[in-house]
């Protein structure tokens, strides 16, 4: 196993509780009921459920995200084979020293330290590459669950901000709030 949890050559990484491995397209079935769950998705998007064809580009996106850049991608989630949901490592073209953290969990496994676990190694991987100067991630202001891993992993409230939206969904005239956390605060 290599320092960052990496297992060999397939990008598959264990964590304490947590295995996390790249999509394929086996997990179709497991992202549809990620997707489709409406606890889930409450803060997410419209609020809604995705679609079948919105669900099914999200994997492909997922398939073709690992590694890129280098140390970047989605990963499927489990504990004991158990798909829990999924982990987002992502850079920006106007943020090249950034990186932009997320997660999803489905319902029954939230509340259970997955997030928290998840989202430290996420911070723990973008640090791994020098050129990265701060990880930060965001979620609607009124995402309290959210706000809370936020927090736990170790990023901290920078600001709150409004977006514009054609379908505000509830909570959305309170903003949205981005967390982050500068390498130069990081404890590793």
């Amino acid at each position: 196993m290599m320092p960052d949890g990496t297992i060999g050559a397939m990008n598959i990484v264990a964590t304490d509780r947590l295995t996390l491995r790249p999509f394929t397209a086996a997990d179709l079935p497991l992202l549809t009921a990620l997707h489709t769950d409406p606890q889930v998705m409450r803060y997410l998007g419209n609020g809604h459920p995705m679609t079948a064809d919105q669900i099914a580009a999200d994997l492909a996106d997922s398939m073709a995200a690992t590694d890129r850049p280098p140390g970047c991608g989605r990963w499927a989630a489990e504990v004991n084979g158990r798909f829990v949901g999924r982990f987002g490592l992502w850079a920006r073209d106007d943020r090249p020293d950034e990186r932009s953290i997320g997660y999803r969990l489905c319902s029954d496994a939230q509340g259970h330290g997955y997030a928290t676990e998840g989202a430290r190694w996420l911070i723990r991987r973008a640090f791994a590459d020098p050129a990265v100067h701060r990880v930060y991630a965001e979620t609607m202001a009124v995402n309290v669950g959210s706000r809370a891993v936020m927090q736990r992993a170790g990023l901290r409230w920078v600001r709150t901000f409004h977006l514009e939206w054609d379908e505000p969904i509830p909570g959305a005239e309170q903003g949205e709030v981005e967390y982050a956390i500068d390498r130069v605060d990081w404890t590793g």
